[in-house]
């Protein structure tokens, strides 16, 4: 059995990730491929600041997000790591200077020896990470399929349908931070600007569904921080546990209860939840919008459907592709 291990990046339109990590295998004669993790970092960097307004990176976060590059690289020379790829996703696509941006996370992985470059990867390739990452826990788990992955990001939320692999996917421009800076203005927000944030994702959602069939659907997977937040939230947690969050199953009516209350508090009382990361205390009520208004539509198509949440995703999806 082979043993590589191989550091994963995803820097997000809201938070930037480290995975180290050993695969291992594939066990004949299962085939299995599995990770074992070395180091899972997540620290909020807010790269897309005011991209969806601006169209670049502000220079501020820009400078954030390379001095936590370089900090991450260091920590793949140090864990001796083979292989790192680096998956740039949704400010990076859309920022009129993400060059500047690629430049400067190559300098920072070839000063510890590493030939990186970013890959400013398509909707569609998020997809088919976010679901591989995702869905090996839940088949372990018995817990069945159809599965509907939605993966919520700061800049886009992708849909994902499949079982045993990618049936079908579509990336949408709605996500906690491009919907907390389009619409949410007021603490808390108002009804005007809470129904004008439900019609953008009504509409993206009608786009997605063009692509994917929200029909009979076993199971919902929610990934990324606004729903393992909102998952803390219908848990009861007094502190994050990931341990509690992954593989939680709830049903959608419980799972919108929660988001619902999480968009209409304010945000010092969102800061004072002990659960909730400093980071995303301002954009957690888009980002339980959004999530509230999926799950409503799944609710419509496919009314037996459960949620479980999971805390592993593209970050392990983009693990197991260094040594696919």
């Amino acid at each position: 059995m082979s043993v590589t291990r191989v550091g994963a990046v995803d820097c997000g339109t809201n938070s930037i990730r480290l995975l180290v990590a050993d695969v291992v295998g594939p066990a004949e004669p299962s085939g299995v491929v599995a990770l074992e993790d070395v180091v899972r970092r997540t620290e909020v960097v807010r790269l897309g600041y005011g991209v969806d307004r601006t169209g670049s990176i502000d220079p501020v976060a820009m400078e954030r997000t390379l001095r936590q590059t370089a900090e991450y690289a260091v920590q793949c020379r140090e864990h001796d790591v083979s292989r790192v790829r680096f998956v740039a996703t949704s400010a990076s696509r859309d920022a009129s200077n993400a060059g500047e941006f690629v430049t400067g996370v190559e300098q920072a992985f070839a000063a510890t020896g590493f030939d990186v470059s970013p890959e400013v990867v398509s909707g569609d390739e998020e997809a088919n990470l976010s679901f591989t990452g995702s869905t090996g826990d839940l088949r372990a788990a018995g817990i069945i399929g159809p599965y509907l992955v939605v993966d919520l990001g700061g800049g886009s939320t992708e849909l994902v349908r499949g079982t045993t692999h990618v049936e079908s996917a579509r990336s949408v421009d709605v996500g906690c931070v491009r919907i907390h800076e389009r619409h949410l203005a007021s603490d808390p927000p108002t009804a005007a600007e809470v129904a004008a944030a439900t019609a953008d994702v009504h509409a993206a959602l009608d786009r997605a569904e063009e692509v994917v069939d929200l029909g009979g659907i076993a199971t919902v997977v929610g990934l990324a921080g606004s729903i393992t937040t909102v998952t803390a939230h219908v848990l009861g947690l007094t502190a994050y546990d990931p341990s509690r969050i992954h593989l939680a199953r709830h049903t959608p009516v419980q799972q919108r209860d929660a988001a619902q209350d999480l968009l209409h508090l304010s945000r010092g009382e969102r800061a004072a939840l002990g659960f909730m990361h400093p980071g995303r205390v301002d954009v957690i009520g888009a980002g339980a919008l959004v999530w509230h208004e999926v799950l409503g539509r799944v609710l419509e198509r496919s009314p037996a459907a459960q949620v479980v949440t999971s805390e592993h995703d593209i970050l392990d999806g983009i693990a197991l592709s260094c040594v696919a």
